[in-house]
């Protein structure tokens, strides 16, 4: 058992107080004296558990410090993404553009986000945002919400009203964080009725039904059934939702504006594909291929698109003015058809023979070798899709010792381990950052060997 001289030796809160500025600095004083008295209470705990010697004052700040640093974290940090996945959910999904930073910017003080300068008086929310969107898409109407998600629930809160909701069973998807088709529906109001089979729907299946309120497709953005399949076209949907008098819904996932002919966009549906092709309402993400903030878009049918207006939850899911300039910036780009100023789009173009030369660099500098690889569209996009990129493959060993020390840098690199090396992909990497990338490497791969 630890005696009491020992107890005593412990640093006084007081003292540790006076010692930790920097602490006190950057956590404020509550928090930093509330971290003091846990790392106190904890080393009290193992002197009289255990016994030993009275940690000092630097050993308790540096428990404090660790402690502060978990339960607050602070805000999201800027990451350099080599991990071979363009709109990485984890990571913020779509960069957004040097013009929708500027937006932001602008937009963060007080600004005219609901005020007409002109009159004097109130203005309207969507009344710059609206008509852009629905240019962008080619549609009579639109509306943009808080995410994908919010947009399918308000359609079916505002359509449905606790009636039928016709969905293929090949389509009950499940999106990240567990979130799925049904319970989203369950959580609307509407009653999902199932058509069909996993692998096998067609349009005929759509004429089942009592009290069916609308028909919704949703495009399986991040998975693909093969083999013995069969899902009916949009137009074939869109023909059995017009001879039954009900809306067809379809949810095109990535945010994809038009048709491209891209090989790894050959079966990603579009917005304005999908209308052209007789959906009454087409509903997608912002922060996927569209290339802007997160935001549900939501474009179609103008009295459908009123009606989802003026329902209670469009105010609840409504977005904040922060990601309302974000968006008009974004949209602005495509109107411009300057696509290649959204980072996404100038990723997954980027020039094969420079992106060839980044990395024959890079791999001199770090030890490593350039290898044919691929590189993932992500975040729910273009399924099974990748782009061909040359990517450097580390021989680091231990190569998860040299991700964490990677990740744990400034800035964190998120890499990729596979086959017992590290790899980097260069082309989610922006080029002026290809120098620090080399730095960071190299110090972790020294860090892993000696540590």
């Amino acid at each position: 058992m630890t005696d009491r001289p020992t107890l005593a030796m412990l640093p006084r809160i007081d003292a540790l107080v006076a010692a930790a500025g920097d602490l006190v600095t950057r956590y404020g004083g509550t928090a930093t004296t509330a971290a003091l008295r846990r790392a106190v209470d904890e080393a009290r705990r193992s002197l009289l558990d255990v016994g030993g010697v009275a940690p000092g004052v630097d050993e308790v700040l540096a428990v404090a410090a660790a402690d502060l640093a978990v339960r607050r974290p602070g805000p999201p940090r800027r990451v350099l993404n080599a991990a071979g996945v363009v709109i990485h959910t984890n990571l913020g999904r779509a960069p957004l553009s040097d013009s929708a930073r500027r937006a932001v910017n602008e937009a963060a003080g007080y600004c005219d986000l609901e005020f007409d300068l002109a009159s004097g008086g109130r203005g309207s929310r969507g009344a710059r945002l609206e008509p852009l969107l629905a240019e962008a898409a080619g549609a009579p109407a639109a509306i943009a919400v808080n995410n994908a998600a919010a947009a399918l629930v308000l359609v079916l809160a505002a359509l449905a009203g606790g009636r039928e909701v016709l969905v293929s069973r090949g389509e009950l998807v499940e999106i990240g964080g567990s979130f799925r088709l049904p319970e989203i529906m369950a959580a609307s109001g509407a009653r999902l009725v199932e058509v069909g089979t996993t692998n096998r729907t067609r349009a005929t299946d759509y004429r089942a039904g009592a009290d069916v309120a609308l028909l919704l497709k949703v495009h399986p953005s991040n998975y693909r059934v093969t083999g013995f399949t069969e899902a009916p076209s949009v137009a074939a949907l869109a023909a059995v939702a017009r001879d039954r008098g009900v809306p067809l819904v379809h949810d095109v996932g990535s945010g994809l504006l038009d048709d491209a002919d891209e090989p790894w966009l050959a079966e990603e549906p579009s917005l304005r594909g999908s209308l052209a092709a007789g959906a009454d309402l087409v509903l997608c993400s912002g922060d996927k291929l569209l290339g802007g903030p997160q935001a549900g878009v939501l474009v179609g049918r103008p009295d459908l698109v009123a009606e989802c207006r003026r329902h209670p939850l469009a105010r609840a899911l409504r977005l904040d003015k922060l990601r309302v300039a974000a968006l008009i910036a974004t949209l602005e780009s495509h109107l411009r058809g300057a696509r290649e100023e959204l980072p996404t789009w100038a990723m997954l173009a980027a020039d094969p023979g420079a992106l060839r030369r980044r990395a024959t660099a890079l791999a001199g500098r770090v030890g490593g070798t350039v290898e044919d690889g691929e590189t993932l569209v992500g975040g729910g996009s273009a399924p099974g899709a990748a782009v061909q990129s040359p990517v450097v493959r580390v021989p680091a060993a231990p190569p998860e010792r040299v991700a964490a020390r990677l990740r744990a840098g400034d800035p964190p690199v998120v890499a990729r381990v596979e086959g017992g090396a590290l790899w980097l992909d260069l082309r989610t990497v922006p080029e002026g950052s290809d120098g620090l990338l080399g730095d960071l490497v190299l110090a972790a791969c020294r860090s892993a060997a000696t540590a």
